[in-house]
């Protein structure tokens, strides 16, 4: 059983001769109490291509102390960390190779990296005698694993705050003002990993040593380090990056079960199809057709389980509208055990999906397709005259699905007419939003615009799939021999809804059009 502990830390340089200074000086400091020298050996795992130490994370077997066992720690922000534990074992736990399949896809981890630590360890208390946070002085010794004789040692200072002391970030900030004042510098190292492998990296190693390459870099268009990006292929492979980006960095969130990590991977994938719909003149359609398929079964597979939250979230809330005097049933008791089952097999799905082989090519797809992307010829055009030509298209292909939607008698034809000009629309915004950064204020404000029409017909939609729910709770009450009038009558409701987000339509729409000049 994996257990999670969030680490928020900073670290410093130190020499064996390094004075500690007075660390009562900080404001919430009373005390400093001795807690003894520890005895640490970790040895770290990654890929031959050290794919973790490039995205920042670290995989360890650790003994000694008193957290000894396996860890992995993922990056949340600039000194915060989660570290997922696991017990000891001889090779790295499923549970943890699980969370970092997106980054490794499919390789084999091995060791890196061993490093020994002695460390001695004081704790910062407040008066009250809390223990605030955790200062380590810690001498390290680092060998590589794939060479023999290459050593190296150093001293570094840790400050970790403790889950007693409230996690105050604050705290780490007066601390490190008394210990600047004492001479005691930031360490430049991001981690003893980070700084072992620099260290020990033998000069006839390929690439910088301690910065190995990442996945998905290329010197195509698009990647003008420290120049501002003009071409359309580099406006557009930025966009495409950045969606690749957010897909692999939230893979083990949605494990994880973390909250709206499931939507905004489904939101990434979205826009990333857009992308390649939206861009044929930059990105050969022979090329991301076959991705952006798979993209759309990923996100097919992802909205189970967040349609289930959304769903069940918009039935919550209606209920608890409705006065207690017209709650004839056990209707909220219902309606949780529905929501639960369908909870349970969603979830199952999600992780199932992604541990399978389709889900590791599609990455692997990603990754080819950024180191060489399919460019055609406009690519290399302006990037305003190519990106305005590609969102002007997109938003007269919604404005025909719009008003083919409004000609639509009322009834199921024109809930799916409403429900392909929302898909149209998200396309337009989608769009408007990656050609942002050459077309400026009038893309974002026409992508404002694009998005409350995707918000009414959205709205619109998710009442058309909340009234085909409450017809399934009612028919399921009255076979139990409950009363179903509660979700009629919730039904009712979400049919005025639609009546009305159908009238608001013609109104926001005739605001959505696109800038006379771009």
């Amino acid at each position: 059983m994996a257990d999670t502990v969030r680490e928020i830390e900073r670290k410093y340089e130190a020499t064996d001769e390094t004075q500690l200074p007075d660390l009562t000086a900080a404001d919430r400091v009373a005390a400093v109490a001795e807690r003894g020298v520890a005895e640490l050996d970790a040895t770290y795992y990654d890929t031959v291509d050290q794919r973790l130490a490039s995205a920042g994370i670290t995989l360890r077997r650790r003994t000694g102390g008193e957290d000894a066992g396996w860890h992995l720690k993922l990056p949340v922000a600039l000194g915060v960390r989660d570290e997922v534990r696991t017990p000891l074992s001889d090779a790295p736990p499923p549970e943890l190779t699980a969370l970092v399949r997106s980054r490794t896809l499919g390789r084999e981890l091995a060791p890196v990296i061993r490093l020994r630590t002695r460390r001695t360890v004081r704790l910062l208390q407040a008066a009250d005698g809390t223990a605030l946070a955790e200062l380590a002085v810690d001498a390290v010794r680092a060998t590589r694993a794939d060479r023999t004789g290459v050593e190296v040692r150093w001293y570094e200072i840790e400050v970790e705050l403790t889950g007693e002391g409230g996690g105050d970030a604050a705290l780490l900030d007066e601390v490190g003002t008394v210990l600047a004042a004492a001479g005691v510098r930031p360490a430049t190292a991001a981690s003893k990993l980070a700084r072992a492998l620099a260290e020990t990296a033998a000069e006839s190693a390929p690439g910088k040593p301690g910065k190995p390459s990442k996945p998905g870099k290329s010197g195509k268009p698009g990647k003008r380090s420290g120049k501002k990006a003009r071409t359309a292929g580099d406006i557009v492979l930025r966009y495409v990056r950045e969606q690749v980006r957010v897909i692999i960095e939230l893979d083990p969130a949605v494990r994880r079960d973390l909250p709206d990590s499931v939507h905004q991977m489904r939101v990434a994938t979205r826009r990333l199809r857009s992308a390649f719909r939206s861009y044929t003149k930059v990105l050969d359609r022979a090329v991301t057709r076959p991705i952006g398929l798979e993209l759309q079964w990923l996100a097919a597979e992802l909205g189970v389980d967040r349609d289930r939250e959304v769903l069940t979230a918009r039935l919550s809330g209606a209920l608890a509208q409705v006065p207690r005097t017209l709650r004839l049933g056990p209707v909220s008791a219902r309606l949780r055990i529905w929501s639960q089952r369908r909870r349970l097999g969603s979830r199952r799905e999600v992780l199932a999906v992604l541990d399978g082989e389709r889900y590791l090519e599609l990455l692997r797809g990603l990754e080819a397709l950024l180191a060489d992307p399919p460019l055609r010829g406009a690519a290399a055009r302006s990037a305003p005259e190519v990106l305005v030509k590609a969102v002007l298209k997109d938003y007269a292909r919604l404005a025909g699905r719009v008003e083919a939607a409004l000609g639509t008698p009322p009834g199921p034809r024109r809930d799916e007419a409403l429900h392909g000009a929302r898909k149209a629309a998200k396309r337009v915004r989608y769009a408007a939003e990656a050609a942002r950064p050459v077309l400026g204020k009038p893309a974002k404000k026409f992508a404002k615009r694009t998005k409350r029409v995707q918000q009414v017909l959205g709205d619109h939609q998710d009442s058309v799939v909340a009234r085909g729910a409450l017809r399934e709770l009612a028919t399921q009450a009255q076979r139990a021999g409950e009363a179903g009038f509660t979700f009629g009558l919730l039904y009712g409701r979400e049919e005025a809804l639609a009546a009305e987000r159908e009238r608001q339509l013609p109104a926001v729409w005739a605001k959505a059009a696109p800038p006379s000049v771009w």
